[in-house]
């Protein structure tokens, strides 16, 4: 059990972001971003495709392979009012089997400029394919914040189709620009594969195919989990201290040989690859805990505070992935969903990663607490030398590793 960090105030965890500094654009070549470097206390700046020399003997890095969806979609009323559909996640379905979907598919949507929808159905139209789609939405009934939006199309095209080629990749708001069709390719890493998020895992953007041979090539060992990332990873902390916040949920995807390739790789340097890299792994972590008491759990869900709370036994990572494995092979399965809502805060202990690949993140959000918990306030000294040292922040910027 940790000490329970819901007092800390979230003014605490601010710093001076210039509006100029923040990276509207990716630079040409992914892997020539510069690199912050910590090592201990030593700050060090290099560029990106150093990587491979500035890494432990050993190291296995964990990515997050989730694939940013084109989830705005846009229609475009007889009035010319413009409605802005923004795709969260499936209704009550598994996002994979949301994708397959022919004919009609149900979303937990966000509305723009919900009040000029007067309740009939939206329509528009796209290609796949080289053939016409019609398509159509519905607004059903109202979830939490957002709305149960259905969609329903013509042809024999699934969602996955129809949203690739009538939507519009979901820039962050604060970039403060409209998508342009390089997006489509900047705005994702070169290995995505499982479709579901609505924002990329950013850290991951400066990896070429190149790097990625070169990091094999010089021992690297590389994991791929999968995290689908929710538009709440936008969401600023409002409130005074973090306990007054809501932490937004988000779908872990993970296989059995995931974690028996994490387990073998016990006792050497686990670095992840972006916050949401290891938000999984740590959720993985605490699936395991919660095990120990409920060893018939039908899902897997690691609610804001569980490590705050629940007594974790002792366990090693090793044990809590071998609960977890225990917990699939019982039900037959190779591979499983759940979900985390977990919050990694200062006096958080980590008890998988001893590394992060990570970008610069906003003032006063949860990504700068996760930092913190990592390498405490030598966050502040890193994010200076960035700002004297005419580093490029937030989604399309430059990129940090940390070696604490």
């Amino acid at each position: 059990m940790l000490s329970d960090p819901r007092n800390i105030r979230i003014e605490d965890f601010d710093y001076p972001l210039p509006d100029e500094r923040i990276a509207r654009y990716p630079l040409a070549e992914r892997d020539h971003s510069k690199l912050l470097c910590l090592r201990g206390d030593d700050i060090s700046e290099h560029r990106f495709c150093d990587l491979p020399s500035l890494l432990p003997s050993g190291t296995m890095l964990v990515f997050n392979d989730t694939k940013v969806i084109h989830a705005r979609l846009l229609f475009r009323k007889a009035t010319g009012a413009v409605i802005e559909i923004f795709c969260l996640e499936p209704y009550h379905m598994p996002v994979a089997q949301a994708f397959e979907q022919r004919g009609q598919s149900s979303w937990v949507c966000m509305i723009g400029n919900n009040k000029r929808w007067n309740g009939s159905d939206l329509d528009g139209q796209c290609m796949v394919d080289g053939q016409p789609c019609t398509f159509s939405a519905t607004r059903r009934d109202k979830e939490g914040q957002a709305w149960v939006v259905d969609f329903r199309w013509t042809g024999d095209f699934s969602f996955a189709e129809v949203i690739e080629n009538a939507g519009v990749i979901p820039l962050p708001p604060y970039l403060k620009r409209d998508a342009e069709e390089s997006d489509a390719t900047r705005y994702q890493t070169v290995y995505a594969h499982h479709e579901g998020s609505v924002a990329a895992p950013t850290a991951g953007l400066h990896f070429t195919p190149d790097l990625l041979a070169r990091l094999r090539d010089g021992g690297v060992a590389t994991e791929y989990l999968t995290l689908h990332v929710g538009a709440g990873t936008f969401k600023p902390v409002s409130t005074d201290t973090i306990g007054q916040h809501d932490m937004h949920v988000e779908k872990v995807f993970v296989t059995a040989a995931n974690l028996q390739h994490l387990v073998a790789h016990a006792g050497r340097p686990l670095i992840a690859v972006g916050t949401t890299s290891v938000r999984t792994l740590e959720s993985l972590y605490w699936f395991g805990v919660q095990l120990v008491d409920q060893p018939d759990a039908e899902l897997m869900h690691v609610a804001q505070w569980d490590p705050y709370t629940l007594d974790d036994r002792g366990l090693s990572f090793v044990d809590a992935f071998g609960n977890v494995l225990q917990w699939m092979r019982r039900r037959g399965i190779d591979h499983f969903s759940g979900e985390t809502q977990l919050m990694i805060a200062p006096g958080y202990r980590y008890r998988t990663v001893t590394g992060l690949v990570t970008n610069f993140h906003q003032p006063k959000s949860t990504l700068l607490l996760l930092v913190s918990a990592l390498v405490g306030d030598r966050w502040r000294r890193c994010y200076r030398y960035a700002l004297d040292h005419d580093f490029r922040f937030l989604s399309y910027g430059d990129s940090c590793l940390f070696l604490p």
